[in-house]
């Protein structure tokens, strides 16, 4: 799964990243601690010059009150699912990452957070969907679309968003509902890295440069995360 994100970026490192401009309201602030209904930057089909803002949880169509939502999508279902069914069709969205957040429970024991980036990229692209609720007030909102671990993930959770090879982000926002479940792949490079952190990123008060530090020292390789 996909419970914490951050994105901490340079606006200008951002906007020539993605191609795109920061147009939300309230403009781009660095976040290193985003959790499940705050707002995500985000990249739709329909404005894939923009980044936007929009509410990091997918609310139901039918649902008479805002609610959180549903903060992740299993991609090999997500079609098959009413909730997702118009999300899925014709609403696909780029979510950037300077990094995500997950926690293994070694042995039973407390959970361990980890923070997982990509070497070679300040910021890369997880695949999402976005919809937009409407009653008495409109939200648009986002899920983070999930698939099986990849074999840096596999000893940490057994599930990991779908971190997008940058050569595949356009085709992610163009390509028709088929096309896209093949790209809802575990990760295929060897790039993404991971590390401990403190316990500081489980408060979503926590949200500076302290959340990324290293608990000990930068880990990487599978070995190194084996019980």
């Amino acid at each position: 799964m996909c419970g914490r994100n951050s994105l901490f970026i340079d606006q200008a490192d951002l906007e020539a990243r993605f191609d795109a401009e920061v147009v939300a309201d309230g403009g781009y602030t660095p976040r290193y601690n985003i959790a499940p209904g705050d707002d995500l930057h985000i990249i739709t089909n329909e404005a894939s010059d923009e980044i936007d803002t929009y509410h990091w949880g997918l609310i139901p169509f039918w649902a008479d009150e805002p609610e959180e939502g549903i903060i992740n999508a299993r991609s090999e279902t997500a079609d098959e699912k009413r909730v997702f069914e118009r999300a899925w069709e014709s609403r696909p969205c780029l979510v950037p990452s300077s990094g995500f957040y997950e926690w293994k429970s070694p042995n039973g024991g407390s959970k361990q957070p980890y923070r997982i980036f990509r070497e070679d990229d300040p910021a890369f692209a997880m695949a999402g969907l976005w919809d937009v609720w409407e009653d008495d007030e409109t939200i648009s909102c986002v899920t983070i679309l999930t698939t099986e671990p990849n074999d840096l993930m596999n000893s940490i959770h057994d599930r990991m968003p779908v971190v997008l090879p940058k050569d595949t982000e356009s085709d992610w926002l163009a390509a028709d509902p088929d096309t896209r479940k093949e790209l809802c792949q575990p990760y295929p490079k060897d790039d993404l890295d991971a590390y401990e952190i403190s316990t500081r990123v489980n408060n979503p008060g926590n949200d500076d440069p302290q959340v990324i530090e290293p608990l000990d020292h930068e880990q990487s390789g599978l070995g190194e995360f084996s019980s």
